[in-house]
């Protein structure tokens, strides 16, 4: 049996929906208290059902490895731990939502590797140049690909490492090579998806063959989408769409889609494309972020690349974002911005 090519995703549905981040950090973490307003560690099923009330067919979880295992014993896994992310894999079934299960911390690895390292014990190996590392990975996903063997592809799909950067393509290749081969070793037929490198930002024509969902990213341009954000560098300038200087036009509509040109051209040689977090800190003003995300969404429409906005609940969301300039709506004792969900909803 060809344990690394099941059929091309190429129908691959136009996927809408919204990244759940109750375990993209774990409890003892200090940071990100704007993203995770919920409680830390489990999730909750009014959201399944708000978003797929709401007409929205897609839940990304970003999940740190740390939940069920430790960097002092990275080998070990705790099965017991897995209880909410089953909880996630039934409602999202239940609610008819796709589920995609993605390993934001992995071992050896985190795009926010250090930011307040000081809280945090290290990871004991580095993913891109450790065997143990990545031996590690493929021990962590192999059991989640076993643990969910009897979910279908439609239904439930492997985000492989989120947003992976400070390696070579050669690194980035050869660790997603090694790990799609052990999943599809588990379940030949699970839909595989693969960040594009460099932080998400460029595809990988050189991983055609593996036949993998690749998932690009909606941060461009970054002093608007992380105005003032602590983890970004913190960018001052007050960001206005189109971005302009001096009245000149540094990026507007027509500018954006060009970015996505290299992923328009992986398009065309069969894979297909999503775009797996999208959208804008609180701090950036709203109207200035509504107008972005409208020409982003439309754009990405036309290329029939489907989205997930970061997040649902907290600082990028709809529900209880802490955004200073919004008129909010009660909702089911949130603060709903119903401005941005009837934009996403037009989308």
């Amino acid at each position: 049996m060809n344990t690394t090519s099941p059929s091309r995703p190429t129908n691959l549905p136009r996927w809408r929906g919204f990244n759940l981040c109750e375990m993209f950090v774990t409890r003892d973490d200090p940071r990100w208290p704007e993203m995770t307003p919920s409680p830390r560690g489990r999730f909750v099923e009014d959201h399944f059902r708000w978003i797929a009330d709401w007409g929205f067919d897609f839940v990304r979880l970003p999940l740190s490895y740390r939940w069920w295992s430790s960097p002092a014993a990275p080998m070990e896994i705790d099965e017991a731990a897995f209880a909410p992310i089953d909880e996630a894999v039934a409602w999202a079934q239940r609610h008819r939502l796709h589920l995609s299960i993605n390993l934001h911390h992995a071992p050896g690895y985190c795009i926010n590797e250090g930011l307040c390292d000081e809280f945090m014990e290290p990871e004991p190996f580095v993913l891109w140049r450790d065997p143990a590392a990545l031996d590690c990975l493929i021990r962590h996903w192999t059991f989640i690909a076993r643990r969910y063997r009897g979910v279908s592809r439609e239904a439930l799909s492997f985000d492989l490492i989120n947003e992976p950067a400070r390696c070579t393509r050669e690194e980035f290749g050869r660790v997603h090579r090694a790990v799609v081969k052990a999943v599809r070793a588990v379940n030949p037929d699970r839909l595989v998806i693969i960040d594009g490198f460099r932080w998400g930002s460029d595809p990988s024509p050189e991983l055609v063959d593996l036949d993998v969902v690749q998932s690009c990213r909606g941060y461009q341009p970054g002093e608007l989408t992380h105005h003032l954000a602590w983890w970004a560098g913190n960018h001052t300038t007050p960001p206005a769409w189109p971005q302009t200087r001096d009245g000149r036009v540094l990026l507007d509509r027509e500018g954006l889609a060009r970015l996505y040109d290299p992923w328009v051209a992986l398009q065309q040689r069969g894979v297909a494309v999503h775009c797996g977090e999208c959208g804008c800190h609180s701090c950036t003003p709203h109207p200035v972020f509504l107008a972005w995300l409208d020409d982003l969404l439309g754009l990405l429409a036309e290329r029939r690349i489907g989205w997930a906005l970061w997040n649902f609940c907290g600082s990028f969301g709809v529900l209880d974002s802490g955004r200073a300039d919004v008129a909010y709506e009660d909702w089911r004792g949130h603060r709903l911005d119903r401005t941005l969900l009837r934009l996403l909803q037009r989308h």
